[in-house]
């Protein structure tokens, strides 16, 4: 059912029992000199938690080979607790693709918590020498 046009948005809220793939703070040595958390820091975070979703189902060794969407919904501030959810969406021979959703802790801000991230980015299992591997079954 569709809200009223003048119905303020539902706030956000961490997703109800899944466990994150990464928790982490933002630290002032993540940010510019505004406080605001550069979003090379945050893009290099998502990439950590796609993969540990990754070599997880690829049983070994993955590379990123594609970022398919990257969205920066809200601003991330230093002291933030960012807590990062995969959702494996596609597996191919040899890849894999990953959703990566962020939600921000603002715990200077009495807890609230908002989507700051979203992101798709494909993996694919390699073998010793870095070529491409066929994914073991599930």
């Amino acid at each position: 059912m569709p809200l009223p046009d003048d119905a303020p948005p539902e706030p956000d809220r961490l997703p109800e029992g899944q466990i994150p793939a990464l928790r982490v703070m933002a630290m002032p040595a993540d940010a510019n000199p505004s406080g605001d958390v550069f979003g090379g820091w945050i893009m290099a975070q998502v990439d950590v938690a796609g993969a540990i979703a990754a070599v997880e189902r690829a049983k070994g060794r993955v590379a990123t080979v594609a970022v398919n969407s990257f969205v920066f919904k809200k601003p991330v501030f230093v002291g933030d607790v960012l807590s990062f959810y995969t959702d494996i969406v596609r597996v191919g021979r040899t890849s894999i693709t990953v959703c990566i959703e962020v939600y921000a802790q603002r715990v200077q801000l009495d807890a609230e918590v908002v989507k700051v991230t979203e992101a798709t980015v494909v993996y694919v299992a390699t073998d010793g020498a870095r070529r491409p591997r066929v994914l073991p079954p599930d």
